[in-house]
């Protein structure tokens, strides 16, 4: 079951970013979603999967907003010690 939100907003605010509705809107969840995942509100998976993206691509959009795929220091280090075990 999926549901909508609404967002008002002044139709000023697009235009000053320079997009059209469609985009902005776009735009909007995406910020949203990426903003939950670094909050650790949502998964990776969950996240691609409400905007309609594989998981990689989720992981990549990551970097546009400057948001680290990796919850904490202790997470990044546990990757790297993985690494390092298989090498």
């Amino acid at each position: 079951m999926e549901q909508d939100i609404a967002v008002t907003y002044p139709e000023a605010l697009a235009f000053s970013l320079k997009m059209q509705d469609e985009e902005f809107s776009r735009e909007m969840k995406t910020l949203s979603i990426v903003k939950l995942y670094e909050l650790g509100k949502v998964s990776s998976g969950m996240a691609a999967r409400v905007l309609g993206i594989p998981r990689i691509a989720f992981l990549d959009v990551l970097s546009d907003y400057h948001v680290s795929i990796f919850a904490d220091a202790d997470e990044l280090e546990a990757d790297v010690a993985a690494v390092k075990g298989r090498l």
